[in-house]
């Protein structure tokens, strides 16, 4: 059964929406085998791959939370940040993790917006305040289980925000556990492309660092890990993983997700 609540979002990208009824049909499966993962970051992770329609059927025991607020099959695009938000890795992500957990349904919470800084994703910002609202609501239905984050181009655009990019995000994630009640609530956060330039658009591009702290971050955050980006391609813009490197990539992100829950 699909799930519908009163909300207004304070999603930035959108107008705020009428209230929905205040009645809710129940929930789409029993809560504890609701598996709930929230997608954070910026257009990596909302994902700007081409969608192949042969390969976008419903996925079994995937859904998505919606820009309604209601549960569907997670078809692609997951995101609705912009209208060019196509195939992310979230999709592959939920797939992996529904085989290896047969007895759950993966729900997936897409919150991320493209071209976002990692500022607006601290606690007080504008895009975490609404991914966190999206994140409680969701949680009616189910168990937040998990944080998947992807994010970093806007910040290697500058030397300083490159160089305290993990002092940063070391911040964000105690903020996300803090809120959301869960203090060792899993984070898995991916490397940025190899693919990218060192100068974009004429000014100097610090992807390296931003991914050399990354490689950082399982030594100083407690239950966190970092997805390799290492050999996916992309598309001819060089800036987004094409298609077939977001499955992979989504698969990585459920490898290494899944040891951090084994490991709790």
């Amino acid at each position: 059964m699909i799930s519908r609540r009163s909300c207004c979002l304070l999603f930035p990208v959108l107008l705020c929406c009428p209230a929905f009824s205040s009645s809710r049909a129940d929930p789409p499966v029993e809560k504890e085998k609701f598996h709930l993962y929230l997608l954070i970051g910026q257009s990596n992770m909302a994902g700007r791959g081409i969608v192949v329609p042969e390969e976008n059927g419903p996925p079994e025991r995937v859904l998505k939370f919606t820009k309604e607020n209601t549960w569907a099959p997670a078809v692609e695009p997951l995101h609705f940040d912009k209208t060019i938000a196509g195939v992310g890795l979230g999709r592959s992500f939920g797939e992996a993790m529904a085989k290896a957990e047969p007895g759950v349904t993966i729900g997936l919470i897409p919150c991320a917006v493209g071209g976002t800084p990692l500022d607006r994703w601290l606690s007080g910002g504008d895009l975490y305040q609404a991914a966190l609202t999206r994140a409680k609501l969701a949680a009616k239905d189910g168990v937040i289980k998990g944080i998947l984050w992807h994010q970093g181009e806007n910040d290697a655009g500058k030397k300083e925000t490159a160089d305290s990019y993990l002092t940063r995000l070391t911040a964000a994630v105690a903020s996300w556990r803090k809120d959301l009640d869960a203090p060792d609530l899993p984070f898995v956060a991916g490397k940025l492309g190899e693919f990218l330039a060192t100068e974009y658009q004429g000014k100097p591009s610090y992807w390296k660092l931003i991914n050399a702290q990354l490689d950082e971050l399982p030594g100083t955050v407690a239950h966190s890990a970092v997805a390799d980006s290492s050999g996916l391609t992309a598309k001819s813009d060089h800036v987004h993983f094409d298609t077939p490197a977001l499955r992979e990539f989504g698969r990585r992100y459920a490898e290494k997700m899944s040891l951090l829950l084994k490991a709790k």
